[in-house]
């Protein structure tokens, strides 16, 4: 959207599938014959199959508020949805830029324009208390809503959008629950998106909470029939409930997985953890598993503990903070989840351990042996390692 890749560079080539053998056909599927296995392509052409795969995917949801039609309300999901919205900010210049919701998909969009662009006057409303509500805790998202007002954007927590304005056609500002007016000559509408479905209903397969029901080897309730990636029902890892997670690096696993169960495997799928990390430009931010919030409505008890590192032996010059926080189960003592808030881009990658960890069911003794490589140039002293830091904490509060 900055300009900084192509298009062309984030998409696969079709070349990358003929020339592994995979025959591609761009058309729309408007039906599937289940009984004699059969697609029914909107040409009338028929394919037969023995095993089908849908990876509808999902769409951005657009808030049904009165003036979401307007010229100038964009949302972001694709490439041709980047492709719109350079051509409006090339062709129209705005300069007033509204971005509804605080996700991390706003945030890293808001902060890059800034960035390219100084002069843009850029506000976030976002209904809930704070940004990133659903990664971080709010003391970790206070000191993300910090660093974002110290580069210039303004936010706005606990705000509502209720009308989009317009003038011949084009936006002219938002107005919001509170009656205040906010001048805007483009709104980005980022508050999620809806798994693709409309396909896998019409030909009667069973529906779960959040898209396509299916099995732990992504089976549908056709056994001929998979599902994979933001169209099917995910369910969580720790909590085993339903959840809308959708994210590339589930999606791509499940990819995989589709292939393995294809081939003969028998590999389930573990459940989402929804990990991700965001860039914002000298501020990175990375979560895993369930924050204190999530944790407590889902029944557990959560303990955490919080530990400031950096990203360096501290004898070593530019060393620069970062923060973990981890959150235990006080009843099981198992890890739930992790947060990270770092300067340094390097250390946000621990997160994977945190899932890592998560995933192998360790509790809050396990992590406090827990033995990282140290290296004085890219990591602190081992002395210092936050991770068996903030189980040593956690421990401390959860024997008291």
């Amino acid at each position: 959207m900055a300009g900084l890749v192509t298009g062309e560079s984030i998409v696969n080539p079709d070349t990358k599938l003929t020339d592994a053998g995979v025959n591609t056909i761009i058309d729309r599927v408007t039906d599937v014959d289940r009984t004699n296995r059969k697609l029914i392509l909107s040409n009338g052409e028929e394919l037969p199959y023995d095993k089908l795969v849908l990876g509808t995917g999902s769409e951005p949801i657009m808030l049904p508020v009165p003036g979401n039609d307007l010229n100038g309300v964009f949302m972001l999901r694709s490439l041709r949805h980047v492709e719109a919205i350079r051509q409006f900010l090339s062709e129209r210049k705005p300069v007033k830029l509204v971005f509804v919701g605080a996700g991390f998909v706003s945030l890293e969009i808001a902060v890059l324009l800034k960035r390219v662009a100084p002069d843009y006057e850029i506000t976030i409303i976002e209904l809930l208390d704070y940004p990133l509500f659903n990664m971080l805790d709010h003391e970790l998202a206070d000191r993300v809503g910090k660093h974002l007002e110290g580069r210039g954007l303004k936010l706005k927590m606990n705000a509502r959008l209720t009308e989009i304005l317009g003038r011949d056609g084009n936006v002219s500002g938002v107005k919001l629950d509170s009656g205040e007016i906010i001048d805007a000559d483009m709104v980005f509408m980022n508050v999620g998106a809806a798994p693709n479905v409309q396909l896998a209903k019409e030909i009667g397969l069973e529906m779960g909470q959040f898209g396509i029901k299916v099995n732990e080897f992504l089976e549908t309730s056709d056994p001929n029939i998979m599902a994979a990636g933001d169209c099917a029902d995910n369910r969580h890892f720790i909590t085993g409930k339903p959840n809308p997670g959708a994210l590339r690096g589930p999606a791509v696993i499940m990819g995989r997985l589709v292939a393995k169960r294809l081939a003969g495997h028998e590999i389930p799928f573990p459940g989402i953890l929804n990990s991700c990390a965001c860039s914002l430009i000298d501020l990175n931010v990375a979560a895993t598993g369930l924050n204190q919030q999530q944790a407590r409505d889902e029944g557990f008890e959560p303990v955490s503990a919080m530990v400031d590192s950096r990203s360096k032996h501290g004898m070593i010059p530019d060393v620069t903070p970062w923060t973990l926080k981890l959150i235990f189960d006080k009843k099981s003592e198992k890890l739930l989840g992790g947060q990270i808030v770092s300067t340094d881009i390097s250390p946000v990658k621990e997160i994977d351990t945190i899932s890592a960890l998560i995933l192998g069911g360790k509790t809050v003794e396990d992590l406090t042996v827990f033995m990282a490589a140290g290296n004085p140039d890219c990591s602190s002293e081992p002395s210092l390692e936050p991770i068996a830091i903030a189980a040593e904490q956690a421990l401390q509060k959860l024997k008291n």
